[in-house]
C-alpha cells in the first residue's frame, strides 16, 4: 500500500536524475542490475555483521532508487518486456538477500534459546512470503487473472523489516527484528490468501 503512495514522489525527485542518466548513454537495465548488486552486497555485509543501521541506511537509499530504472526506461523509450522480467527476478534477489541476512543475524548473535529460534524461524517464513507473493500476481497474470490486491506490497514488507533492524540496531532488544520478520511473514501470507481468492473468484 505504501508503493502506491510513493510513486508520485519518486517521480517528481527522480526524473532529472534520469535525464542525466540518459544524456550519459546509461541503460535501464544497467541501473536495475547496479541497484540490485548494492542492495544484495550492503545486506551479506552488513546485516550479518550486527551493522543495522549502516544497513538500513543503505537498503532505504537503494529502495527510494528502486523506480529510477523504470522512469528512465520511459523516458528513453527503452521499456521491454525483458527489462520488467529482469527487475521483477532481481527483486526477489534483493528480498532473499535481506530477509535471509537477517535470519542469519539473528543466528549469529542472539544468545540461545526460544528467542533465537523464533527470530530465525521468522525470518525464513518472510523470506518465503518474499517470493510467494510476488509468484502469485506473476502466475495469476499468466493465467490471464489480476492479483495486484494484497495487504503488504514489496515496499511496505521492506520498510516493516528495515524499521525492527533499525531500533535494533539503535540499542533495543532483540525482539524489534524478531516482531518485525513475524509482521512481514504473517502479511505476506495474508496477502498470498487474498490473491488466492481474488483469483479463484476471476477463474471460477
Amino acid at each position: 500500500m505504501l508503493g502506491i503512495y510513493g510513486r508520485s514522489l519518486t517521480k517528481a525527485v527522480f526524473t532529472p536524475v534520469a535525464r542525466l542518466l540518459a544524456r550519459a548513454g546509461i541503460s535501464p537495465n544497467t541501473v536495475t542490475v547496479a541497484g540490485t548488486a548494492v542492495s544484495v552486497v550492503s545486506a551479506c555485509v552488513l546485516i550479518p555483521t550486527n551493522h543495522l543501521v549502516a544497513a538500513v541506511l543503505v537498503l532505504v537509499v537503494v529502495m527510494f532508487c528502486d523506480s529510477l530504472d523504470g522512469i528512465l526506461a520511459r523516458m528513453t523509450g527503452k521499456q521491454s518486456e525483458f527489462g520488467s522480467f529482469l527487475d521483477s527476478t532481481l527483486d526477489r534477489l534483493s528480498d532473499g538477500a535481506v530477509f535471509g541476512s537477517l535470519s542469519l543475524w539473528a543466528a549469529l548473535t542472539i544468545q540461545p534459546g526460544a528467542g533465537r529460534t523464533l527470530t530465525v524461524a521468522a525470518g525464513l517464513v518472510a523470506t518465503v512470503m518474499a517470493a510467494a507473493v510476488p509468484y502469485a500476481r506473476a502466475k495469476a497474470e499468466s493465467l490471464g487473472a489480476n492479483a495486484t490486491v494484497g495487504i503488504a506490497e514489496r515496499t511496505d514488507r521492506l520498510i516493516i523489516a528495515g524499521i525492527g533492524a533499525l531500533a535494533t540496531g539503535l540499542g533495543l532488544p532483540y525482539w524489534g527484528v524478531t516482531i518485525a520478520l513475524a509482521l512481514v511473514g504473517i502479511a505476506g501470507f495474508v496477502t498470498v490468501l487474498q490473491r488466492l481468492g481474488a483469483v479463484r473468484k476471476q477463474l471460477g
